[in-house]
């Protein structure tokens, strides 16, 4: 039987951790550096798709590795940190402010590949890819999370990120991976 499970939850998933995220703080200083909206929208496609397509690889090799019974509660463990992580408020470094001036899609995809690195959504990514089958599924649907938090905000703007209850949507993404962590610890990765 065919099931998009996977797709489902790992869209969801993302969307709500990257509410608030330094992506999204990205997303904005960009549009507001280029003001060229389609370029940066494929450049944050581009460099999703990488990052997170070596993240599901990661976790679908890691769920090979460890016994289930460790990895259910490597897994657990991680969701619940992801849970308190996500009630931080990202602020982009002084770093993302220096942005390579090669143009939109370039500068987006290089930006956003390295804020992706260790990034609260590239650790659900190889979480995502632990539990969840098949793996181009995990890939798609945080990719398309990705794309559903951060492109509004590169076509909205300065407008969008102003009127976004910030702390209410880390809650409920945190609420989200806190949710992820007991079930893994009481069901189990299966």
């Amino acid at each position: 039987m065919f099931t998009l499970q996977a797709l489902l939850v790992s869209t969801g998933t993302v969307a709500l951790a990257e509410i608030g995220d330094k992506t999204q703080l990205l997303a904005l200083l960009l549009a507001a550096r280029f003001r060229k909206p389609w370029p940066i929208a494929f450049g944050i496609l581009a460099a999703t798709i990488i990052n997170h397509a070596v993240s599901a690889w990661l976790g679908a090799e890691l769920s090979q590795w460890l016994s289930p019974e460790v990895l259910r509660w490597v897994v657990a463990g991680s969701f619940l940190a992801v849970a308190l992580w996500t009630l931080k408020p990202d602020k982009l470094d002084d770093q993302g402010e220096q942005l390579p001036a090669r143009g939109a899609f370039i500068a987006t995809t290089i930006a956003f590949f390295l804020a992706e690195i260790g990034d609260k959504t590239q650790v659900a990514t190889v979480l995502l890819a632990t539990r969840y089958a098949p793996l181009w599924q995990v890939i798609v649907g945080t990719t398309l999370g990705m794309l559903v938090a951060n492109l509004p905000v590169v076509w909205l703007g300065h407008r969008f990120a102003d009127r976004l209850p910030l702390k209410l949507a880390r809650s409920v993404a945190a609420t989200v991976f806190l949710a992820l962590a007991l079930w893994v610890a009481f069901r189990g990765i299966a």
